[in-house]
């Protein structure tokens, strides 16, 4: 999406950035360990195709991500950002939100945009450290903030004409979803400890439980936020571009 292009939002917990082109190769680096593609359920790509795939996440109207870094030390964070903040060595993974119009198996159902969130904290180094709780609420925190504006460029220029004329006005997200290997007991558990539930008690086809937020208001948002800790939310100008 081009809604984040040059917004990066520091708090206590994670610094957000937009990806770029010059985490690409740090990202490649991550995506050729077997446990992050089976756990992302994503083949290895060529660095060539991982640059492609950056343009696709930053210019396509239905692909929302940011990469997870770690947090600017208070001494700075009244300081612009620089290129040390976001430098390989303190990326720990991304967040993304993929939109889609769902109406139903058969298409009878009244069209509802739902928007499918995905997570990673790639190295171990990071892990079971609160990175990933962290930058899911941050960026549940954004979304709440920027629903519209996310919106309004999802079915600008992402969405079917046909199936937008039928969404509802004003424009809103039906909900959050996510889907999690169901071996995955630790992403299943930090998911349902911010308020996403199970659509189904049993496994899809492929082995993973649908989960799904409802309660997208901000409210709901900053006292995660708080229960967690995390404070100092601000939105600030990313300078570079790419």
């Amino acid at each position: 999406m081009l809604i984040n292009a040059t917004t990066a939002i520091s708090t206590s917990a994670v610094l957000l950035v937009p990806y770029s082109k010059w985490h690409v190769p740090q990202y490649h680096e991550w995506m050729k360990d077997e446990e992050i593609q089976e756990a992302t359920a994503s083949e290895p790509l060529t660095l060539e195709e991982e640059y492609a795939m950056q343009q696709s996440w930053r210019s396509d109207a239905d692909k929302l991500t940011f990469i997870t870094c770690h947090p600017v030390e208070p001494s700075q964070q009244q300081q612009p950002l620089t290129d040390y903040h976001d430098s390989p060595d303190r990326m720990v993974g991304d967040i993304n939100l993929f939109l889609r119009i769902d109406d139903g198996e058969e298409g009878t159902s009244p069209p509802q945009i739902i928007g499918e969130v995905e997570l990673m904290v790639a190295e171990k180094r990071n892990q079971r450290r609160g990175f990933g709780r962290a930058s899911l609420l941050v960026f549940l925190r954004y979304i709440a903030d920027n629903e519209r504006a996310i919106l309004d460029e999802f079915v600008a220029r992402g969405s079917d004409p046909a199936a937008r004329e039928k969404l509802p006005n004003p424009l809103q997200l039906s909900c959050l979803s996510v889907k999690i290997g169901q071996v995955n007991a630790r992403s299943l558990a930090l998911f349902e400890s911010v308020s996403f539930e199970k659509v189904s008690t049993e496994p899809n086809f492929f082995g993973e439980f649908e989960l799904r937020r409802t309660d997208l208001s901000r409210g709901s948002v900053d006292e995660l936020l708080g229960r967690a800790g995390i404070t100092d939310y601000v939105e600030l100008k990313y300078q570079r571009s790419g």
